[in-house]
């Protein structure tokens, strides 16, 4: 007779072999979600602050604005990493079939449901949107702690966004005397996010490829007492940012926790692999942190550097060039290709990477404000195309040499 264990590994197995490939591992549709979305809600962003369309929904266009690029396109790309991660990390089988798929469309509701909110009301929209993290985190929880797994600190996480997605609704509200602290608090959350396990990967692919091409000595170590504080230090300074935003405590913190994140991105080497684009955009991505870091802190201390400048080296540049570096590996890996980058690949992360360093140019005066805001807007928003274009007839295609 069977446990109750071995039932459900062989429900998830026949779940797998039923399912159609694109529903056969959460990267899935949840890197394709997110990614497409990640352009609609920039195309309508821009046509509602063009005058061109009033968005439908009970938040601000700017409120909607952040509260989609946070909580809908970065949260699914979180959902997709951590739905793929968690296999690996507990040995247990995919979530996969019916169960994503249920968990996928509950997102698509979400974002359904916060861009028809002033339809709907709010309270609904909160429900639905608040409500997919909780799922997230639940079933995130459920694989984590019935393995003993060590990434019950990443499940605590995708929690805590949950509730700053609530407070961001009680914000639109006007339920809250600082507006800003939810969308400060989602930004803080996913930095934390990629200092954790950005300081995994990053060296730790950096090492096999350096491996792989022959060198032997100085390869980057795993993440020790140094990591463990830098990623304390930075998130003493994002919790001061949290909550004290204009303190010159903060902006020292900041300043302090962006001079750890160099030295520790510098310990990597990423310099050694520019011959690999798909290594390289890691070190790249993991970049931002740091600068972004260090441009707020000086923002808050009086340097002339308009706060969103700081906010978008976070935003569009760490996160999403990381999301993209991600993406593409991850994809690759997954489905059974080789993880190199092709010609699109590479140039995808070139947009990516223009699109960021304008964006933040543009506030600070060293590009002409508004042709660079249409540059970036049209570089970010191309790099997703080109990911879909790219990358979309793979994720809904089977693995490579057999299921998965």
């Amino acid at each position: 007779m069977q446990t109750r264990g071995e039932q459900m590994l062989a429900l998830r197995r026949s779940r797998m072999a039923a399912a159609p490939a694109f529903l056969r591992g959460g990267y899935r549709p949840f890197f394709f979600g997110g990614a497409a979305w990640a352009v609609v809600a920039l195309a309508l962003w821009l046509a509602a602050l063009a005058g061109g369309i009033a968005l439908p929904s009970a938040f601000e266009p700017l409120a909607w604005h952040r509260h989609e690029m946070l909580f809908g396109f970065v949260g699914a790309i979180v959902a997709g990493f951590l739905l793929t991660a968690i296999p690996n990390w507990t040995g247990r089988l995919p979530i996969a079939g019916p169960p994503l798929a249920a968990l996928f469309g509950l997102w698509l509701a979400a974002r359904a449901a916060v861009l028809f909110s002033g339809t709907i009301g709010p309270a609904a929209a909160a429900a639905v949107d608040v409500g997919f993290y909780l799922v997230l985190a639940a079933v995130a929880g459920r694989e984590v702690f019935a393995a003993g797994n060590r990434n019950k600190l990443i499940v605590g996480l995708i929690f805590l966004l949950g509730l700053a997605n609530a407070a961001d609704h009680a914000a639109a509200a006007g339920l809250l005397a600082d507006e800003g602290i939810a969308w400060r608090a989602a930004i803080a959350l996913v930095v934390t996010m990629i200092s954790l396990i950005g300081g995994r990967i990053v060296p730790s692919f950096t090492r096999n490829w350096l491996a792989k091409t022959g060198v032997k000595e100085g390869l980057p170590g795993q993440p020790g007492r140094f990591d463990l504080a830098v990623i304390a230090a930075g998130a003493v300074a994002l919790l001061a940012w949290i909550a004290l935003p204009d303190s010159t405590i903060t902006g020292g913190l900041l300043v302090a926790a962006a001079s750890l994140q160099a030295v520790r991105l510098a310990r990597w080497k990423g310099w050694r692999t520019l011959a690999d684009p798909i290594v390289l955009i890691l070190h790249v991505g993991y970049a931002w942190v740091p600068i972004g870091l260090a441009l707020l802190g000086a923002s808050i201390l009086g340097a002339a550097i308009p706060g969103s400048a700081a906010v978008h080296a976070l935003t569009a540049g760490a996160m999403a060039t990381m999301i993209l570096a991600v993406m593409t590996r991850a994809t690759l890996g997954h489905s059974g290709l080789e993880i190199k980058a092709n010609p699109p690949t590479s140039f995808l992360y070139l947009l990516v990477t223009l699109g960021a360093i304008v964006r933040v140019a543009a506030p600070i005066g060293l590009v002409d404000y508004t042709t660079g805001m249409h540059f970036s807007a049209v570089a970010w928003a191309g790099a997703f195309i080109l990911f879909l274009i790219t990358y979309g007839p793979i994720l809904f295609a089977p693995r490579a040499g057999g299921k998965g």
